[in-house]
């Protein structure tokens, strides 16, 4: 996506002016304009001097953004001209100046007419002396405000009347007719008729003019100042981009700007400074505290080999590092460049918006029109009936409309990001919080992804530390993912390996050594039965934690059965809590795993999971979404490594657990860290940014259906109310603040309280959805030896999917079974010799 800079819009109705030229031009895909940030994000390969010549024919002006210009991943993107704020102190200098001319002004206009405040002595009785005062300072005002009148005329010049062009009609037309009045006065005064001379000045709408463009300021003013704080967030990342880095050049320590970092370099990280760009620890250690990314507050321990990120803070050790992303590749330049490419994307609540202020202000000039033709029929005089007209044009308010909606999605965005979640466009926002159906991967996603030993069930008359020692001992020799568990284990618990002679690892069964002089023995039942006497409570005790879905280790020495060892990649701390708060957010939670039935059951049962699909192949994924998609709309949660398709085919896709890779082209949502309760998170925070764009849009629609009749003077018969022009103007400069304002409450919203959660209407329920929507398939069951865990029966199922007319293979290492799904005749001696390639004993077909 492009971005550009785009000048003198001022309400929704130039926004859509500027889109709809923009989208004219060939080789434009998507053009979506940003009232909020005066930006616009262009999809396609249309020419950047075309679209740019496209604005400025619509009357606006356009320029690329700096960091647009350059395809270099390595070039650091300058955020000193975004954090500057041009636009507030213009308008401030702008109000003040339009104060000191307004307030003499109403002085004399109000406090002398209404209240009889004394005048200087050479007005003091003087009436065209006061017109002629009260006509200068307003002409002041005008000339202080001109802008309204040049973006408002100019709109009309081409057709496209704006927010600019209904205030600068509607001061224009008190300032015209108040001077036609202080020449007829002058006339009037000539021919001695003193009466008329009264009766003119009472027409006098000079302060109207004034106040009118300088309300208007004052409002201008309020929502500069809001909308800089709705991009507050986005600021925040930004500041913490570092100035300069401290590099050892030939073994010395030199201080460099950033720009100049480049991959490879090493660079010094004192205690309590932020880290400059991404890489990797080469000495040291120390605590870091990634709060600025991923908003958890609790410090991370770094040692060498680990990664670390820019933007993050080194509060103890002293540490070197190797740079390993630079410029627009570090983590801190693609979250702020996820944030700003969201903020320039269109949330489709909008295009309600949108559709009405391309309408807008036409409609409003041709109301304020007929209300003054009304109310000259029914025989009011001039001056009220402009009076009516314009309190029309200056109490509309099609600026509400045009940041009802991109206000609540930049401080939602903002928000998301302080606290490591990452909507990649405004409209993943505004979906999130749709889900009927949340669909998790299994590994890495509900449980953490490798093995942990659970238990350690020594037989009667053994030591438990004698049964680790000779597990610790053999397994260290094994690379085997089950292995890597107990080693870990072993060395947490400080236990001290014996000597291991003579290694063997028995492919599918498990592995054997010389320990302490005597042949020990690691592995699955089958294994360990055939060399020592194996009790039954040890084989029920065996059974009963493959239900639970651990995996069964058994070990022996000599003669001697040592016990049992159980093996699980267990479920995270948080699983179950996050589950169970999507669960009462009346959203169906449906686990996707590879596993037989009987593990994913167990885990599924743990877990609290609505619904378990078991023996999914990883391109089997995308079809499950899609059978879950004919009852709902389907988030996909997965680690964005091997769950592609099914992020892309989800109506939401989100990855969990990034961590420093935040641009994930699959997902719609990445979360930084790997907190699966960041899910409900995110659909908390989309509900709130969708309920506060409805109270938005909802204020910005009333607002324009109450103020405007009232404006027309529609109820003064009913109930007797007017409206002052000068009300008008004042009511419409608060509209705008207003909306922005209730936007900026989002601020305080706790995505993680989870008190207020509650079932919507459109909840599925929690009873399973595809349990009778499998598809007809032969079955067939065959014996296969030599599994003893997880591990070897995703060896055996990948092997035999390769087999042509297999669709689907869940092997059971417990009950040395593999049920095949066929959808073709398959040759048996392709089964087995896809069985024995992979190392394991084929039995045959039961």
């Amino acid at each position: 996506m492009k971005q550009y800079n785009v000048t003198g819009m001022s309400c929704a109705a130039c926004q859509a002016r500027v889109e709809k030229a923009v989208s004219a031009v060939p080789g434009v895909d998507s053009c979506a304009v940003s009232l909020l940030t005066n930006s616009m994000g262009i999809e396609g390969n249309a020419d950047s001097s075309e679209i740019i010549k496209a604005v400025e024919k619509a009357g606006y002006g356009a320029s690329l953004k700096n960091d647009s210009t350059s395809e270099d991943a390595s070039v650091t993107p300058n955020y000193d001209e975004e954090l500057q704020d041009n636009e507030t102190p213009v308008i401030r200098n702008r109000l003040i100046a339009s104060l000191v001319l307004l307030i003499p002004l109403l002085y004399v206009s109000m406090g002398h007419m209404l209240w009889d405040w004394p005048l200087p002595g050479f007005l003091d009785g003087n009436h065209i002396a006061m017109g002629l005062y009260e006509m200068l300072l307003t002409t002041g005002v005008m000339v202080i405000n001109q802008k309204f009148f040049i973006s408002g005329f100019r709109g009309f010049i081409h057709r496209a009347p704006n927010m600019d062009s209904l205030v600068a009609l509607g001061s224009a037309a008190s300032y015209v007719y108040s001077v036609y009045a202080l020449f007829a006065m002058t006339l009037a005064m000539v021919a001695g008729d003193m009466d008329k001379v009264m009766s003119y000045m009472m027409e006098f709408y000079f302060e109207t003019a004034a106040m009118i463009l300088t309300l208007i300021t004052v409002g201008k003013l309020l929502e500069s100042i809001s909308k800089g704080r709705t991009t507050n967030a986005l600021k925040d990342l930004m500041k913490l981009a570092a100035k300069t880095a401290v590099v050892i050049k030939d073994g010395i320590e030199v201080e460099i700007p950033i720009e100049q970092v480049k991959v490879g370099d090493r660079f010094v990280v004192r205690p309590g400074d932020n880290i400059p760009v991404d890489g990797i620890v080469v000495e040291g250690t120390s605590a870091v505290n990634e709060a600025s990314l991923t908003g958890e507050s609790i410090p991370v321990d770094k040692n060498i080999g680990d990664t670390v990120s820019a933007a993050t803070n080194n509060e103890s050790g002293y540490l070197v590092c190797e740079a390993t992303r630079v410029g627009k590749d570090t983590t801190l330049s693609q979250i702020i460049q996820m944030v700003s490419d969201a903020a320039a994307t269109k949330a489709p609540i909008a295009k309600i918006a949108d559709t009405v202020s391309g309408i807008f202000v036409p409609a409003v000039i041709i109301i304020a029109a007929i209300t003054f033709v009304v109310w000259i029929l029914v025989g009011q005089t001039f001056g009220y009936a402009l009076a009516r007209a314009i309190a029309v044009l200056v109490i509309s308010c099609p600026c509400a409309l045009g940041l009802a909606t991109p206000v609540a999605i930049m401080v939602g965005n903002g928000m998301g990001a302080k606290n490591g979640i990452m909507f990649k466009t405004a409209v993943s926002l505004e979906e999130t919080g749709k889900v009927q159906i949340v669909a998790l991967d299994k590994t890495g996603t509900i449980t953490k992804g490798e093995p942990t030993v659970i238990g350690i069930f020594e037989a009667e008359g053994v030591e438990d530390i004698d049964l680790l020692r000779v597990a610790y001992a053999i397994e260290t020799k094994s690379e085997h993912p089950l292995a890597k568990a107990i080693v870990e284990f072993g060395l947490s618990e400080g236990v001290d390996p014996a000597d291991v002679t003579d290694f063997k690892a028995l492919a599918g069964h498990g592995l054997s050594g010389v320990v302490d002089g005597e042949i020990a023995y690691g592995g699955n039942l089958e294994l360990i039965s055939s060399k020592v006497e194996v009790s039954q409570e040890s084989k029920e005790l065996a059974n009963e934690l493959a239900m639970k879905g651990e995996t069964p280790l058994f070990f022996a020495k000599g003669n001697t059965f040592l016990g049992i060892i159980s093996v699980a990649d267990v479920i995270k701390d948080d699983s179950e809590e996050a589950i169970r708060h999507l669960k009462n957010m009346g959203i169906h939670v449906v686990m996707l795993t590879g596993d037989n039935e009987v593990t994913a059951e167990a885990i599924a049962k743990e877990a609290g999971v609505d619904e378990v699909i078991a023996g999914v192949k990883p391109d089997g994924k995308e079809e499950v979404i899609r059978k879950l998609q004919e009852h709902g709309k389907v988030a996909m949660v997965g680690d964005g490594i091997n769950d592609a398709p099914a992020l892309t085919r989800a109506d939401i896709g989100i990855a969990i657990g990034a961590g420093t890779d935040v641009a994930l082209d699959a997902a719609d949502v990445v979360l930084v860290k790997s907190r699966l309760s960041d899910v409900s998170a995110a659909i908390r925070l989309s509900r709130a940014t969708l309920k506060n764009i409805h109270e938005n849009l909802f204020w910005a629609f009333f607002y324009n259906i109450i103020g405007i009749p009232l404006a027309a003077g529609a109820y003064i018969h009913a109930f007797g109310w007017t409206l002052n022009p000068i009300f008008g103007a004042a009511a419409m400069s608060l509209s705008s603040f207003c909306v922005v304002s209730n936007a900026l409450r989002l601020n305080l919203f706790r995505m993680h309280d989870n008190s207020k959660d509650k079932a919507g209407k459109n909840s599925l329920g929690h009873e399973p959805l595809l349990v009778n929507n499998k598809e007809e398939q032969n079955n067939m069951e065959i014996t296969v030896k030599g599994m003893m865990c997880a591990h070897c029966e995703a060896h055996v199922k990948e092997a035999l999917e390769k087999v042509a007319g297999i669709d689907e293979a869940t092997a059971n290492h417990d009950e040395n079974l593999v049920t095949l799904k066929t959808s073709a005749d398959v040759a048996e001696s392709d089964i087995k010799a896809a069985v024995e390639a992979a190392g394991y004993e084929y039995v045959g077909i039961k």
